[in-house]
């Protein structure tokens, strides 16, 4: 975590950040990334931070959720205080236009996704980790692919981390076989 939170403050505009793994739903772990802005600087898009810290990082280690603060909750002694730093509201994540799954793969892929990471909908250009998904979750998946009879390969999620762009290497993996 100190990796990203030292990725996240080397960007023009943040003056501080921590990064958490948060459990808000028993189960379901996501890192969330608390920030400052800097004197002059507005808070950043969610789809700017990610991308910026894409550049440096894995996909795995990019915060799942952003969330702007004025200031971080310090304790009277001027350590973080952890506890009062707020649950994550809609606007911490990347949202794209709902574009409903296509075929059979995407809507099986859809179903499963949405049961595993806690969402109500998939839609095919979302993103596996920004919607919560880490590589335990990711697993999780390849064995439940596997029970519906699918081919399916972790390392093929972090390249094709979208519905449809997995769904269109796992449809190509059961045409190879």
């Amino acid at each position: 975590l100190g990796e990203i939170q030292a990725r996240l403050t080397q960007l023009e505009g943040i003056k501080e950040a921590v990064v958490l793994a948060r459990e808000d739903v028993p189960g379901d772990k996501r890192l969330v990334a608390y920030y400052t802005s800097a004197a002059g600087h507005a808070k950043l898009p969610v789809e700017q931070l990610r991308q910026a810290l894409l550049e440096h990082l894995p996909d795995y280690m990019v915060p799942a959720l952003f969330v702007h603060l004025e200031a971080l909750p310090l304790s009277p002694n001027g350590k973080l205080e952890r506890k009062a730093l707020p649950a994550p509201g809609l606007e911490a994540a990347v949202v794209r236009e709902y574009e409903a799954p296509v075929g059979d793969t995407e809507i099986l892929l859809a179903q499963l996704w949405a049961e595993l990471l806690n969402v109500e909908r998939v839609g095919r250009h979302d993103h596996f980790f920004e919607l919560g998904g880490h590589s335990l979750l990711a697993v999780s998946l390849i064995s439940r692919m596997r029970e519906h009879g699918m081919e399916a390969d972790v390392r093929a999620l972090f390249e094709q981390p979208t519905l449809a762009g997995y769904a269109a290497i796992t449809e190509r993996m059961e045409i190879v076989l």
